[in-house]
């Protein structure tokens, strides 16, 4: 069974101080676990960019997100085609500003086949889904 994982626990599975640290991390030492390629960015982000209380380097966040993620993740990619037939359908769906993102990684979740996409944001993601989309669930 293939299962989706933002980068919402993405980023909680490499900080051990995040609430969420541990069943995160197991989710990722899991089988059939893919991810859209732009969470890798999220994610970096996230590490870099203080916004947890933390802020590693650049160095260090790229090594992470290599060693520690890289290895247990297919990546999905999104075309130019698919990107506007989701922001043409931002409407439909109640998509604003940055949930766009949310609403994107729901298409990648949904052309790989995923079951379940787990997030910590999950009142996020359950506002846009769509007939058709993985199920939303927290890590657990």
């Amino acid at each position: 069974m293939t299962s989706y994982l933002d980068s919402s626990v993405l980023v909680a599975a490499l900080v051990e101080d995040e609430p969420a640290h541990e069943c995160c991390l197991q989710l990722l030492r899991g089988k059939g676990l893919v991810a859209w390629s732009h969470a890798l960015a999220e994610t970096y982000a996230t590490l870099t960019g203080g916004r947890l209380g933390i802020r590693v380097s650049p160095a260090i966040g790229a090594q992470l997100i290599e060693a520690s993620l890289l290895p247990r993740l297919k990546l999905i990619d999104l075309k130019g085609d698919e990107v506007m037939e989701v922001i043409r359908g931002t409407d439909a769906a109640g998509a604003r500003g940055g949930a766009i993102y949310d609403f994107l990684h729901l298409t990648a979740a949904r052309n790989a086949g995923a079951k379940t996409l787990y997030t910590l944001n999950t009142r996020h993601f359950e506002v846009i889904t769509r007939k058709g989309d993985p199920e939303v669930k927290l890590p657990s």
